[in-house]
């Protein structure tokens, strides 16, 4: 009994390591069935005009790499462009942020002027330091073609394999289960396609509206590269509560070249933005597909890309809601079935 307990313990560490030196493989398998829960619910609208299966799979893969091919021709140069244009303004913005400190010296209190000399002497590295050599750099590294393109090719056959007969996978799956569990997990698979579905949609919207409000917002303003600026937030809209805080520094940074007061109503801008994703359009899109506390969320995108990486961050709530699904059907309602 005992060396079977034993037995069990290393099997389930031998389990473990392999999963965790895997583990890139398994988020990007991750990704893929994330997608494809997504565009299954589009392949079942189609079927009801198309009996076929296989030509709705084809008719919608289709239409999705022709919007994808339209987003490229369209906004992606234009948002490259503008952001080179933003990078090549760093220099400006470190400039003007030492000369504001420097008159802000001249009013502070005493004990604060040696903090001020800390920051502007950060500043000054920063402005040492070829931001435009910095980004080329970066862009090489990120544009290392054949990870992106491997991993983007696995993604979209894993994507198409699932979408052209998902009941046999899922079969696949339930078959590791016994047979006393088999309904039980088919009832928290359910569960977590509606959760990652319902999810998909609404941070979907909420991207669009508020790349949408941004852009309009900095329009208005005056502030330089307000198209890039507004997609920027929309994209980083992907990752809750750190997209917004990152998405404010750039277009505050180039609100500072013109004064202070610009700045703060960039501020003021994202913040009113931010409030209206948090209280209409969150609510209102996935009140019913997500709930999950704020600082759950936020607790579970640093454990994840902690673990995980970039890749994690990105699917740290998906991650989550599926975790929830298996923990209310495993634990509370087990505990509730007990007592």
């Amino acid at each position: 009994m005992i060396f079977s307990q034993w037995l069990s313990l290393v099997l389930l560490g031998i389990c473990l390591y392999i999963f965790w030196q895997i583990r890139n493989v398994l988020l990007l398998a991750l990704t893929a069935i994330t997608f494809a829960v997504v565009l299954n619910r589009a392949v079942r609208l189609l079927q009801k005009r198309i009996p076929d299966r296989r030509i709705a799979v084809l008719i919608l893969t289709s239409a999705v790499l022709l919007l994808i091919g339209l987003f490229g021709i369209i906004i992606v140069p234009p948002f490259i462009a503008q952001l080179q244009d933003l990078m090549g303004l760093a220099g400006q913005v470190v400039d003007r942020s030492q000369s504001w400190i420097m008159a802000l010296g001249n009013i502070v209190p005493g004990f604060a002027i040696e903090d001020l000399r800390s920051l502007e002497a950060i500043l000054g590295q920063l402005q040492s330091l070829n931001l435009e050599i910095l980004f080329g750099r970066f862009l090489v590294w990120f544009s290392n073609t054949l990870t992106v393109v491997f991993n983007l090719l696995l993604v979209s056959v894993v994507i198409i394999m699932v979408l052209l007969n998902p009941m046999a996978y899922r079969r696949l799956f339930l078959k590791v289960f016994p047979s006393s569990r088999k309904q039980q997990i088919s009832r928290v698979l359910d569960g977590c396609e509606e959760a990652i579905a319902g999810w998909f949609i609404g941070i979907l919207f909420n991207m669009t509206i508020i790349a949408l409000m941004s852009m309009i917002g900095l329009w208005i303003l005056g502030i330089p590269l307000a198209f890039a600026n507004g997609l920027l937030a929309g994209l980083l809209a992907f990752i809750p509560n750190l997209g917004p805080f990152i998405s404010v520094i750039p277009p505050a940074a180039i609100a500072l070249l013109e004064g202070p007061w610009k700045a703060i109503a960039v501020v003021v801008l994202y913040i009113v933005i931010q409030q209206i994703e948090s209280n209409i359009l969150t609510p209102l899109v996935m009140k019913k597909q997500v709930s999950l506390l704020p600082a759950v969320t936020l607790l579970s995108q640093v454990v994840f890309a902690a673990f995980f990486g970039f890749l994690g961050l990105l699917l740290a709530l998906p991650l989550t809601l599926i975790i929830q699904k298996w923990l209310d059907e495993f634990w509370v309602r087990g505990f509730l079935d007990q007592h």
